[in-house]
Formats: C-alpha cells, structure tokens, sequence
C-alpha cells in the first residue's frame, strides 16, 4: 500500500472535472500532492503558465492548495517531469480511445470516466462506433480494462492498470439489480423495467438545444429509448439479455441527481425480510451504498454525496417489487466513483476523501 500517489487530471474543465479536482484536493492521502491539471490551453494562456483554477472553476479559489493551480498545456512530457502514477481522464469517448494506449506505454494507471473501455462485448460497443474497434492494440487494452465498479470487482480494481469508470445512469440500475438477479429470485421471463431520470448535468457542460434552458426547464422528456449507450453495460454487469430489460432514460429539469425507478417480478413470493437481507449481504463491506430499510431513497437525499442509495416496496403478494435507486451523477456517478476506484487500486479506506 502507497501512502500517496501522484495524479494528473485531463478535462478538468468539465462538470464531473470540476468535482473530481475537488475531491482530490481535499483527500487525505493527497496532502501537498494536488493534481496536475492539463489540457487544451491557447498560446495567449500557455505565456502566462496556463490558466488559473480559480479562472475556470471560482468556488474552488478557496481552497488553498487550489490557488497556486493552474490548467497548463497537456504533454507527456509534463506528466513525466511531474512524476504522475495515476492519470484521471474526464474526456470525450473518442479522446480517451488515443490516449489510453500511451499512457499504459508509458506506465501511467488510467482512471477513464469516457465510454471508451466500458464495454467487453462488441455487439454494445457499436453504439460508439470507434473507428479503432476490433484492431489488435484495442482488443489487448480492452482486454485489461476494469469495469470500476468497486462494490462488483474490488479485486480486480486493486490489481488494474485501466480503469473504465461507470456511466451514471448504469451505476443507479446495475447496484440495485446486480445482487436480486445474482440470487436468482428475479423472474427474467417477465422482463425488467428500468425508469429513470437525470438531471441535466449529466449530458455534460456543452450546450445543446435539448439542455438548453428554455427546453429542459419546466418540462420532463424521454429520450435514447431501446438504444442509449448505458444499455450495454446494464446487459453485461447484471448478465441478461437485451429482451429482459427495457431501460428508458428522461431529462429532469434539475441541475444534478438521478433517480431509477425499477420494475421486478419475483420467481417465488418474498419478504421484505428476504429481499433485505439479499442487499445486506451483498453489499457487506460497501460503504458507498446505502440501504434503505424502511423509507425511499430521494434525489435531495444523495445529491452532492458518492453514496449509492437503495430501497424498495413490495406487492401485497410479495411477487413484485418496485425498486427506487438514487445518487448524485456528477459524483457516485461518475467523480465520486473515479476517487472510489483510487483508493481501492491503492488499498486505502474505500470511502477516505468521499464521506
């Protein structure tokens, strides 16, 4: 175990970069490591030493490890002279599909919060359309990444060298339905619905007509159904098939914080005691998931934490069960999550700079 490591972030200036780079100022491990921010700087900034924090992100200005921080020009070189181990990429899919294979190269451990390597299965990959799909460099990178999802692959985690971090709205299906479907109490033949809706953060900072204000406010619209790219990742870490869960996304007019509710009939009756304790059992050693036993989880509950949060209902005849599953997408969604895998891949305490 590394007492502390050395970390670069790439797309910092991003909703989810902005919440990453806090998180990593802040963590305990981190003290007088901040990280290195790189990216895209014009020549105008790149003579000035690149761009303060402070410029891109105020409410971090702050911090006093933040103020002496700057956006500077991206180079491997960079990296090298500052001595990063751990390279955090909150970058378009595209991006990271060239920049993974260099940074393995040259030694570097990749947090992804892209697409880019999410996906084993080619058949979901498709949605991507990488145009580097299916070469031999792809396939032997894919090959090694980790699905970053601790609560499912904590030992894998531990030993990766590429971490693909989690889509947001896969996170709040598969951790509520990973543990019933593993138990095999979850009658697939009847299928599975996955509602869910995401505030508007979770379509990232660049504007497009559909988040822009005068369509998303005061209004609650569904979109990318039977084809949004987290389907395949809900079809491969909870194991079904395509025909046992229909999976429908929706824009809610809030700045953060998604909600799934999800739709189950159960094989054989069960009890509120009998689901429960498939939750606690799965989730033993979790610290980023929280149960709920009596009450439903809300967005106002988990917004602004890296928790998970999960409760359900049952039928009167215990056969069906309405599961609602919430979190923040900026972080347990996506930042949180990316600092969660850090401290697993080093063997830290899992929830150290994210309670």
């Amino acid at each position: 175990m590394k007492e502390s490591v050395q970390t670069a972030i790439i797309g910092v200036t991003g909703y989810a970069g902005a919440e990453l780079t806090r998180l990593l100022l802040h963590h305990p491990r981190l003290k007088g490591k901040p990280p290195v921010l790189a990216g895209r700087v014009d020549e105008k900034d790149a003579a000035r030493g690149g761009i303060p924090l402070a410029e891109i992100h105020p409410h971090l200005a702050g911090s006093s490890s933040a103020s002496s921080l700057r956006l500077e020009p991206f180079s491997w070189e960079l990296l090298a002279e500052r001595k990063v181990e751990v390279l955090f990429l909150a970058t378009p899919h595209e991006q990271s599909r060239e920049w993974v294979p260099e940074a393995l190269a040259r030694g570097l451990r990749v947090i992804d919060l892209s697409g880019a390597w999410r996906l084993t299965e080619s058949s979901n990959r498709a949605v991507y359309a990488f145009k580097d799909d299916g070469t031999e460099q792809a396939n032997a990178i894919q090959a090694q990444a980790v699905y970053g999802m601790p609560e499912l692959h904590r030992a894998r985690i531990a030993g990766a060298h590429l971490i693909a971090n989690p889509g947001c709205y896969s996170t709040s299906v598969i951790l509520p339905l990973r543990p019933l479907v593993a138990a095999g109490v979850v009658d697939l033949s009847r299928g599975i619905v996955a509602d869910s809706k995401s505030g508007v953060s979770g379509a990232g900072k660049a504007p497009t007509p559909k988040t822009h204000y005068m369509y998303a406010a005061d209004n609650l619209s569904a979109y990318g159904i039977f084809s949004h790219r987290h389907t395949g990742e809900l079809l491969e870490q909870i194991g079904l098939n395509a025909d046992e869960i229909v999976f429908t996304p929706h824009l809610l007019p809030i700045p953060r914080g998604i909600l799934s509710t999800i739709y189950v009939h159960f094989r054989e009756p069960q009890t509120r005691a009998s689901v429960a304790k498939i939750y606690h059992v799965f989730f033993a050693g979790s610290p980023m998931v929280r149960l709920y036993d009596t009450t439903l989880p809300q967005i106002q509950y988990s917004v602004r934490t890296s928790y998970s949060d999960i409760g359900f209902q049952l039928s009167a005849d215990g056969r069906r069960a309405v599961i609602v599953s919430c979190l923040d997408n900026l972080l347990k969604g996506a930042s949180g999550q990316a600092v969660q895998n850090l401290n697993v891949m080093f063997g830290w305490g899992e929830a150290e700079g994210l309670e």
